[in-house]
């Protein structure tokens, strides 16, 4: 029932079409592999396999196979847990069922375009547990990996804003930005905005 209803939300856009279903997490993984669509919403609780450690198996597995596809953990339950943990999984993004039709279609938007969604009721949390700097490495340590521009356009994408509101703020041109981001991408080993975000709040980098 679930996943008629997000069908029906899905194929009333125009831009959107969707492509295969899965009853379990093993099932999602192999649909993934065969499918290789641009994104696959992903539960957190499923038989035969969760939505933790399915996602953890399509980002490693090697090839171009299922490299292509974003997920988004759409689910029930907005524990803490399940958020870093599907972050760290290497999903794009982490929606609560009860958001509503609207940010379950932004989420999909946002995951192609390789921006991230996560839903308002879990940011802040997710935030806060992320602020305590790592132990590994001091915040001043870790600002030395970045060139001054390239930490300012990090402290704004922890905070959540779009490339077009970051070359704005800066008065640098769209893609003058995303150039700093993919070579962000590349000195932190990120996958995502998550992942640079998740690095910048965990680093003390943004307070």
């Amino acid at each position: 029932m679930v996943r008629m209803g997000f069908r029906l939300i899905l194929e009333g856009q125009d831009d959107i079409s969707v492509i295969g279903e899965a009853s379990d997490g093993a099932e999602a993984v192999e649909a993934v592999h065969r499918l290789r669509p641009d994104v696959c919403l992903m539960d957190i609780r499923m038989p035969k396999l969760d939505g933790l450690e399915a996602t953890r198996r399509l980002r490693q597995a090697q090839g171009a196979a299922t490299d292509g596809t974003k997920i988004v953990i759409v689910t029930t339950f907005d524990m803490d847990e399940y958020v870093y943990g599907a972050l760290r999984a290497g999903a794009s993004g982490f929606v609560v069922k009860n958001s509503g039709p609207r940010l379950l279609i932004e989420a999909v938007h946002a995951a192609v375009k390789g921006d991230s969604l996560i839903s308002p009721s879990v940011t802040v949390r997710l935030l806060e547990h992320l602020s305590k700097p790592s132990r590994a490495e001091t915040a001043a340590a870790a600002a030395r990996r970045l060139t001054p521009q390239e930490l300012k356009v990090v402290s704004r994408v922890a905070r959540g804003h779009t490339n077009n509101e970051i070359a704005a703020q800066l008065t640098l041109s769209l893609s003058t930005i995303k150039s700093h981001l993919s070579r962000i991408q590349d000195k932190l080993s990120a996958r995502n905005r998550v992942e640079i975000a998740a690095w910048a709040w965990e680093h003390g980098v943004v307070r």
